[in-house]
């Protein structure tokens, strides 16, 4: 090629958006955040809707665990989507301990407001989110699916397995 022949152009088959990652795995983990920065926001902004008004503005309100349990889960949606867009370390652990955290609880008071439903009431974990379409049952374990991926964690700068300083987490202070 002389100096002034233009280097070979990509066909058009081939990616140009050096963005979007090129493999299966790449693309499933890349549609899961895209589907985790959307979702996460409007389900915190809908839990805490529900909480607010419940708490405050709802007449004869007895019972404040449902409302209460809402707004817990108001505030681990809020604080997974702030640590999904923040890329620190701290960040991600903060999202990785509130994934868990919604996890169990979509278990445990899912369990329960089919065991004793008069107790539980209508909350956002009731039967395991179904007011939500489920999204609060599967949408957390996206979430680690997500955070626990090779690309994330090298965008978080966190390394899980050995290293010469031993095994578990390796990350520098941040």
């Amino acid at each position: 090629m002389s100096q002034f022949e233009s280097p070979p152009q990509p066909s058009g088959d081939q990616n140009l958006d050096s963005t979007k990652p090129a493999d299966s795995m790449s693309d499933f983990i890349y549609t899961v955040g895209i589907i985790l920065g959307l979702s996460y926001p409007v389900l915190a902004l809908s839990t805490s809707g529900r909480a607010i008004y419940q708490l405050i503005f709802k007449p004869g309100v007895t019972d404040f665990l449902p409302p209460a349990l809402s707004a817990v889960a108001a505030g681990c949606y809020l604080g997974a989507t702030f640590g999904f867009t923040v890329r620190r370390k701290w960040a991600w652990w903060l999202s990785v301990g509130l994934l868990g955290f919604e996890t169990c609880m979509t278990f445990v008071v899912g369990t329960l407001s089919f065991i004793i439903p008069e107790v539980i009431g209508r909350t956002v974990w009731r039967h395991f989110g179904v007011d939500y379409g489920f999204f609060p049952l599967f949408q957390p374990l996206l979430g680690l699916i997500w955070l626990f991926s090779p690309p994330i964690l090298r965008a978080y700068g966190i390394s899980l397995g050995r290293s010469e300083k031993g095994a578990g987490v390796n990350e520098s202070t941040d």
